[in-house]
């Protein structure tokens, strides 16, 4: 898998932070380490100015990874092939290495921290505080593996999670498409139940008594017309090409439409939206569109009362949903299907929270947290 490297804004803060981090304790720690060091060379102005031009690569380690590898070590190796005093001048280097192990593709990752290994290597055999003999292998190889492992296992760990997340949502998306197919098995297979029991009728009178043929035939119309209907709304997800327009599928953002016919069905409607509407996965998306759905459904089949509210409220890590109508009236069947149970599924399935009942002002309540998920770091 080929991780995105290149920054996202959230990163230019932290990143810059961390530049003024390694910058200053690389000027303070280098100057304190001079008056104890057993290099030859003391440190002077061309050591600031290789101090600082490593930490200052760090502000685009993930715009420019490999950039900033290059950085650090061209500044590392002539820093250390000068002779001046190992110091905190190794620490930019190490951040590079981890970032390049974190963000590009590991086989380029693996070639330049090799690359930067063999540039630093030589100084070993120049350097006056460098460690005697083959004795100094095993440190410089620790600076450019320790890094480069931790990067690699953050970057695994990473893809897992993201991994993991991704086939939830598919897996969510997977079972609201198996539950659509039942919806049009249940439809098709009750309309045209219907249908052949008046077409028999209606074969069978309409010789002997054509009137109350007519009657049967009616029926066939108006039930043929209202499974088609279902028929439609219930393909609108399966059924959409690719490229359609996104408003063809279940969504939050037709709610609108969704207030206007359960309005025509005689439901009175208020719909109240807060914060900022955000895009959703595909699954919460569609989860929060049905909990809606058959929440308006219920209060129209099981209230005296067709009014009802429903809250929308849109916040950084989710999207919370309400309605509620007045409990007055309503019929003890609302509890006993299957629209409650589905719903509390639909939303368990995206890792939200489901509640549904009477509330202590005397109205029924549906309440759903459907968490976002954000972008991987």
């Amino acid at each position: 898998m080929v991780v995105k490297w290149r920054s996202r804004a959230g990163s230019v803060l932290p990143d810059a932070l961390l530049t003024v981090l390694v910058a200053f304790v690389g000027v303070v720690g280098t100057t304190v380490l001079d008056q104890s060091s057993t290099a030859v060379t003391k440190v002077d102005a061309l050591t600031y100015v290789l101090v600082l031009a490593s930490a200052a690569s760090v502000a685009v380690r993930r715009r420019w990874p490999l950039g900033t590898l290059a950085v650090t070590t061209a500044a590392l190796a002539t820093y250390l092939y000068i002779g001046y005093p190992y110091g905190p001048i190794f620490f930019p280097f190490l951040v590079a290495v981890y970032t390049a192990a974190r963000w590009i593709p590991l086989r380029t990752a693996v070639i330049g921290s090799v690359i930067a290994l063999v540039v630093v290597f030589p100084h070993i055999f120049t350097h006056g505080a460098s460690i005697p003999g083959g004795f100094a292998i095993l440190p410089i190889t620790a600076w450019v593996a320790v890094p480069f492992a931790i990067g690699i296992t953050v970057r695994v760990t990473r893809e897992a999670t993201q991994r993991a997340r991704a086939e939830l949502v598919r897996k969510g998306v997977y079972d609201e498409r198996m539950r659509v197919a039942q919806e049009v098995h249940d439809v098709v297979g009750h309309g045209l139940a219907a249908i052949k029991m008046q077409a028999d009728v209606a074969l069978h009178l309409l010789a002997k008594k054509p009137e109350q043929a007519e009657t049967a035939l009616t029926a066939i119309s108006r039930t043929s017309s209202e499974a088609l209907d279902e028929l439609r709304t219930t393909l609108a997800l399966v059924r959409r090409p690719e490229g359609e327009a996104r408003a063809a599928t279940p969504s939050l953002r037709r709610l609108d439409e969704l207030r206007q016919r359960m309005d025509k069905a005689g439901v009175t409607i208020r719909l109240d939206t807060t914060g900022t509407e955000e895009p959703l996965p595909d699954a919460a998306d569609m989860a929060g569109y049905r909990v809606v759905q058959e929440s308006l459904t219920n209060v129209l089949r099981h209230s005296d009362a067709k009014v009802a509210t429903v809250r929308i409220g849109y916040e950084p890590e989710a999207v919370t949903i309400t309605v509620s109508n007045p409990a007055p009236g309503a019929r003890a069947g609302r509890d006993g299907g299957l629209g409650i149970p589905g719903m509390r599924d639909r939303v368990a399935s995206v890792g939200g929270t489901f509640f549904a009942g009477p509330t202590e002002d005397g109205r029924f309540e549906v309440h759903a947290m459907l968490p976002v998920n954000g972008a991987a770091r």
